[in-house]
């Protein structure tokens, strides 16, 4: 069995993470906006952007024009957006991990391959704290499958791609569960502050509330 994680919501507190930055960045500039508007702003684009995505488009892409209609909206000049992205993409190296990621991705890790399954591009996963806890090789990327969350197409690619063997993802976001489910994935919901289920959508089978209760999660889907 091969289990996947999402990267910036069932591993990564990336609110936190980017919030921190967007802070200062507003601090400087004498913004009145905190750190976390400018995140749910951003990200919120980002989310609606990714829904259309298409290869060869890259999430790098995809995050650019985001925060260039996030900065927009706001009345920020738009000759920050291209160096405050580049910002964002260092810092990510600096976003934090949930605190029980670690151990519950290690005993996942003790009975199965573990990988990653992300809206990301490869170069961005690589500087994650995440990616050092999974197997290089098992980075499913939308840079690497060609497809973005939530359509079909990127579970399914995902699954494809490490055929023979069985694939369940761990999501913790709304998008990514339906999207994961209605694909016909096996899927586990590790719950984060700040996420939700769809309620239109499929429910998750199983559901956890700590990443230490996934390897025996897991086991039963």
């Amino acid at each position: 069995m091969i289990v996947t994680f999402d990267l910036f919501s069932a591993l990564t507190d990336s609110r936190t993470g980017a919030s921190r930055v967007l802070a200062d960045l507003a601090a400087t500039r004498g913004w009145g906006q905190s750190g976390e508007e400018l995140y749910d702003r951003w990200d919120g684009h980002n989310k609606a952007l990714q829904r259309t995505a298409v290869a060869p488009t890259t999430f790098h892409d995809v995050s650019l024009e985001a925060l260039s209609r996030a900065w927009r909206e706001l009345g920020h000049d738009q000759s920050y957006v291209a160096g405050d992205l580049a910002v964002l993409e260092e810092s990510v190296a600096d976003w934090p991990l949930w605190p029980d990621v670690a151990a519950g991705v290690a005993g996942v890790a003790a009975e199965h391959r573990v990988g990653l399954l992300s809206n990301v591009d490869d170069a961005l996963a690589r500087r994650t704290r995440a990616h050092a806890l999974v197997d290089p090789d098992l980075v499913l990327t939308s840079q690497r499958l060609g497809a973005y969350k939530p359509s079909r197409e990127i579970y399914a690619r995902a699954a494809a791609e490490v055929a023979p063997d069985r694939l369940v993802h761990v999501a913790a976001s709304a998008r990514d569960v339906r999207g994961a489910l209605e694909a016909g994935l096996a899927t586990v919901r590790l719950a984060r502050p700040g996420h939700v289920v769809d309620e239109t959508g499929p429910r998750p089978p199983v559901e956890v509330t700590d990443a230490a209760a996934l390897a025996e999660a897991v086991a039963g889907v």
